[in-house]
């Protein structure tokens, strides 16, 4: 009796939500040979809010709010571009005390951010006690972003001209209540004693040793090692052609970062290293990152010291791009139309355009702006890092198992709100 013969498919399914970032907004349709990946087909979109339309309605100084929501994990470097822009095409400079609390806030953003994907990634991967230990370290700069904007997140701190006010004398403290006694209190409350600035140096003095703690769980854990060698593994010449730029590309052993290619506000002062990967592969690209979060330290420390010794103002005194002070607002009539006229219409900026860029923790977020020499803009467009990367993730995962795309989507530290916008 002759055995039928049967026509073998390859299996077609959905994948994810995976990755935190991921949850609910990227459908990943893969196709697969047993439990090897043949295709991965990204279908995004799912988070698209029309950012870029939406900012050619609105004055200037209304579409800060709308970066922070991009790439929702580093707030303030999505500003930072989208600020630079419109200096640009004002013709204007911020004063070099608010370049330094940029600087510091910018390399702050960069540890929440690497913070926020080492847990994630871990998380993915089963590491557990990665992502509780990242997420109490996180806890700790979320209080600086309060202290300094109002909001944990979505800070809207900086503003063309500057930032949005000087750093706090103080910092909150904790009060006793039913769940914490006094003696607990005090303890917390210990670091917040004195200004912020006290408060982000103790944060630099202990964090390495936060840094240390992770890389004992995961650098030479076998079964992290496993997971991570030789998976998605990109050649130089690769990443160069796919556009990657930021850890995914450094990870392949290309020295290129922006702030020392491109020097933007004052980091062509500061002294630090650009780590690179030798492999290009999700274990080389892990390392990049934590020694980046090392890096940040000693630039925020540099930051630090420059700010404690040179008070001054941290807003360009141009009343044009700058509104009235509160207290002159509350009893001054012209200040209060100047307020009210300055945020409701905000300021027109010369006809042009211009192309700013910084290197935001996943990589080169640049601003393209073309003014008409309205006040809204007559087009934005966001160059995000996360969108050039999710491109590449058919290459990275054809040819590994299942259980691989997990690992490859957390190495690409992706955040849909950029890639969708």
């Amino acid at each position: 009796m002759s055995a039928e013969l049967h026509e073998i498919r390859n299996y077609t399914m959905n994948f994810g939500p995976q990755h935190p970032a991921a949850h609910g907004v990227l459908r990943l349709v893969l196709e697969l040979d047993g439990e090897v990946i043949q295709k991965a087909d990204p279908h995004i979109g799912l988070l698209h809010r029309g950012t870029e339309k939406l900012a050619e309605s609105k004055p200037y100084n209304q579409t800060i709010g709308y970066m922070d929501r991009l790439d929702y994990v580093s707030m303030m470097c999505n500003e930072h571009a989208y600020v630079m822009a419109i200096e640009r095409l004002l013709g204007i400079a911020p004063p070099e005390r608010a370049q330094y609390v940029r600087v510091l806030f910018d390399e702050l953003t960069r540890i929440l951010n690497h913070l926020m994907w080492l847990g994630a990634h871990a998380l993915d991967i089963g590491a557990m006690t990665v992502f509780l230990l990242a997420f109490k370290e996180r806890e700790e700069l979320m209080d600086v972003y309060e202290a300094v904007s109002g909001t944990r997140m979505h800070a809207t701190y900086y503003r063309p001209g500057g930032v949005y006010r000087d750093l706090p004398e103080s910092m909150p403290k904790y009060r006793a209540s039913k769940w914490h006694s006094q003696k607990d209190v005090d303890r917390l409350n210990e670091a917040r004693s004195g200004t912020m600035l006290d408060y982000i140096w103790a944060f630099t003095a202990r964090f390495p040793k936060a840094v240390d703690d992770f890389e004992t769980l995961l650098t030479d854990n076998r079964i992290w090692k496993q997971r991570t060698v030789n998976i998605g593994v990109v050649t130089p010449e690769r990443a160069m052609q796919l556009g990657f730029s930021g850890p995914m590309l450094r990870g392949s052993g290309l020295a290129w970062d922006l702030r020392k290619k491109q020097p933007y506000e004052v980091y062509e002062r500061m002294d630090f290293d650009i780590p690179i990967g030798v492999n290009g592969d999700c274990y080389d690209r892990y390392l990049v990152r934590i020694e980046e979060m090392r890096q940040s330290i000693r630039i925020m420390r540099q930051c630090i010291e420059w700010l404690r010794v040179n008070p001054g103002p941290v807003m360009i005194d141009d009343r044009k791009v700058r509104p009235p002070r509160r207290e002159r607002m509350k009893d001054d009539m012209e200040s209060l139309i100047h307020h009210f006229k300055f945020f409701t219409e905000g300021y027109c900026v010369p006809e042009g355009e211009t192309y700013a860029a910084v290197e935001a923790p996943k990589g080169e977020l640049g601003v393209y702006l073309v003014s008409d020499g309205a006040n809204k803009p007559y087009r934005l467009k966001v160059r995000a890092p996360g969108f050039v990367h999710l491109a590449a993730l058919d290459e990275m995962v054809r040819g590994h198992m299942l259980a691989d795309v997990v690992a490859v989507i957390g190495t690409q530290d992706i955040v849909f709100g950029e890639v969708d916008r």
